[in-house]
């Protein structure tokens, strides 16, 4: 997998070339895996609805292809971009979706955080009481607030087009997470969005780049 980092650029160029590169590559094209930093932007998946955005003030939204709903991109955030031939790697996307969420998991606990996976709510999160709990969650989720005591440090989203994987996911390192208050986060009103650094762990963004390059290189090793 050839890693490509892009270090800080507009969401909206980086969108646009991940495409053009994936309706352009071949059976032989090797995957890659783009890190970025983003200038601030709220993006609308596929399923994006407006009433989610409550005011997005002086930050662009912009419509993406992805799905999902809404979401922030930021400085102080890593964004991973696997760009992956899903069927060369002989798997679909719900698997495809298992290792992106279990990269994250891999360098989160290199860090000592325990992530976790909430059922049927893509991306990663943490026990806002102790992130550092090696327990697993247990028991059904509250109905009436499934998300009571977590909190989202990694979004995920996708898009895939003639087998092949583009966007990806984002992972919270050392951010201003206001913007997350004027969006409902990826669809789920008073979802609460953290960072490493609000759990206390103080590392640089290069740092949490590489481990997790490393990290989801691994999960598609061919």
């Amino acid at each position: 997998m050839l890693i490509r980092r892009l270090g800080r650029c507009d969401w909206a160029t980086t969108a646009d070339a991940m495409r053009a590169f994936t309706e352009s590559r071949g059976a032989s094209t090797p995957d890659e895996l783009w890190l970025a930093e983003h200038e601030p932007v709220f993006t609308q998946g596929v399923a994006g609805r407006p009433d989610h955005v409550h005011g997005a003030g002086d930050i662009p939204v912009r419509q993406s292809n992805r799905g999902g709903q809404v979401t922030y991109h930021g400085p102080g955030q890593v964004v991973a971009y696997p760009l992956v031939d899903l069927r060369r790697q002989g798997i679909y996307v719900k698997e495809y979706v298992y290792r992106l969420e279990a990269a994250v998991l891999k360098v989160l606990e290199s860090l000592g955080v325990t992530g976790h996976r909430v059922a049927g709510a893509p991306g990663i999160y943490v026990r806002l009481g102790d992130p550092f709990a090696h327990a697993a969650l247990t028991g059904p989720a509250d109905p009436h607030d499934p998300f009571r005591g977590l909190g989202k440090i990694a979004a995920l989203g996708i898009k895939v087009s003639r087998h092949c994987a583009y966007h990806g996911v984002a992972l919270n390192v050392a951010m201003d997470l206001e913007p997350f208050s004027r969006i409902d986060p990826c669809g789920y009103a008073g979802l609460d969005t953290v960072d490493l650094a609000r759990l206390g762990i103080h590392t640089k963004w290069d740092e949490v780049a590489d481990r997790l390059s490393r990290s989801l290189a691994h999960q598609f090793l061919e």
